[in-house]
């Protein structure tokens, strides 16, 4: 499913060059659960917006579902990343003048499907998530909890194979990060669908089924 060999990932910042990756080699099978662990500038998030086609590693190979990521054009890694993975990230990036329902279906109706379609779909993943009751309120009448799980059904929208969570409990407190993370595990039990999570928690890594450590770019050890 993700596979990584020797992927090296350097920025230029004030004439320097910065390492992020350092030749990190790993595989994630498909319908895993892997957390990925690490302190601030261990690489964690670069990994995953490599991952996530957000960013192209500068060498090494990376590839998800048998493509070189990395080496695709611009179009071509703008669709895929839209139709095999989803993102759930900390600060949940919901527009905030659009209810829960409008918020889920925004992505459905930009790729060209109807209203009528986009909000059936929307509907319907907003009872998984169990806001039913909460689609037509916008973000700042929602709880963090609440918010967290509209992002997680907006990840959702094009039945992703991969879904990626950026510190997905960051913000929330025990209770809502501990029941965002059982929605995670249960869509990865029920759905087949590899979920990949950057944090420094360790409560949210004992979801895993496997935990990996970066430090300096590199992976440090695993745990399973």
């Amino acid at each position: 499913m993700i596979r990584c060999i020797d992927v090296c990932k350097t920025y230029r910042q004030g004439g320097n060059d910065i390492t992020a990756l350092a030749g990190v080699s790993l595989e994630i099978a498909k319908g895993s659960f892997v957390a990925i662990m690490g302190p601030s500038g261990s690489g964690k998030s670069t990994l995953m917006h490599l991952i996530g086609g957000l960013d192209r590693p500068t060498s090494g190979d990376l590839l998800v579902h048998g493509r070189l990521i990395g080496q695709m054009a611009d179009d071509q890694v703008t669709l895929f990343r839209r139709y095999k993975i989803g993102f759930v990230f900390q600060f949940f990036n919901l527009l905030p003048t659009l209810t829960a329902l409008e918020n889920v279906a925004l992505p459905l109706v930009l790729d060209g499907r109807s209203k009528a379609e986009s909000e059936e779909r929307a509907q319907a993943l907003l009872t998984r998530t169990g806001l039913d009751k909460r689609r037509n309120h916008l973000p700042d009448e929602l709880s963090g909890g609440e918010i967290q799980r509209v992002a997680v059904a907006r990840a959702l929208a094009f039945n992703p194979s991969i879904l990626l969570a950026d510190e997905p409990t960051g913000n929330l407190d025990s209770k809502n990060g501990e029941a965002i993370l059982a929605l995670l595990k249960e869509i990865n039990r029920e759905e087949d669908c590899t979920v990949v999570v950057v944090t420094h928690s360790q409560e949210a890594a004992r979801y895993g089924d496997r935990t990996i450590f970066l430090r300096d770019g590199r992976v440090e050890k695993e745990h399973c």
